[in-house]
């Protein structure tokens, strides 16, 4: 494991523009694994099933910084909104709204990604690019959310330089709401990169990667 980080953060300091923040993917591994790591300094860990993270809680350390990254079913939000630092995968207004609501009922201000589906892919969740403008603007207005940047999954391709023009649109864009400085829209974050690609999406701007087989196999 410990190589594996070391590599990874290599690859961080040679491709990466600026500062880049590494979520470990921990949800197919051990409490133990899990906690392995974030003694190791990776504090930043993902988990994509509220069934899953909520199994884990009572042993997660302390320490860890525990980000949402798979799609998230509304009924599911009361079981995680307590528990999280960033939910990456906001996919819909209704999501949004019912993020706020129980953030409010739970005293608390929640940071969101609004996911973008790029590549347009029917399998993968995530606004069009041409309807991203409204949405945010829509999901800015809610008090008890803030809008901290975007997230995408780029398609699943055997060589990553086919995906590199996806990691690039996603720069453009997330630049482009950054320069326009809405109200409650930061665009601190683009979370893009997994273990197959994010060699690429740091070339292209990625300041969040979320890497799981890479550091744990």
């Amino acid at each position: 494991m410990i190589d594996n980080l070391n590599h990874i953060r290599d690859m961080i300091d040679r491709h990466g523009q600026g500062e880049v923040t590494l979520i470990a993917v921990t949800k197919y591994q051990t409490i133990e694994d899990t906690n392995a790591i974030i003694e190791l300094g990776v504090k930043d860990i993902g988990e994509s099933r509220a069934q899953d993270l909520e199994q884990k809680l009572p042993d997660i350390s302390p320490e860890a910084r525990i980000h949402f990254i798979g799609h998230l079913q509304r009924n599911k939000v009361k079981d995680i909104i307590r528990h999280v630092t960033l939910i990456h995968s906001v996919d819909s207004f209704r999501l949004a709204r019912q993020i706020d609501r129980l953030a409010r009922e739970n005293e608390l201000v929640m940071d969101i990604l609004v996911q973008v589906n790029i590549a347009h892919e029917d399998a993968k969740w995530g606004f069009d690019e041409d309807e991203l403008d409204q949405v945010l603007q829509d999901i800015a207005e809610l008090p008890n959310v803030r809008i901290q940047g975007l997230m995408m999954m780029a398609p699943m391709v055997e060589d990553p330089e086919e995906v590199r023009g996806y990691f690039r649109k996603m720069k453009e864009l997330f630049d482009y709401y950054a320069d326009l400085n809405y109200n409650n829209v930061y665009m601190k974050y683009l979370s893009m990169g997994m273990t197959n690609d994010y060699k690429i999406a740091l070339e292209e701007g990625s300041n969040m990667i979320r890497i799981g087989t890479a550091l744990f196999q």
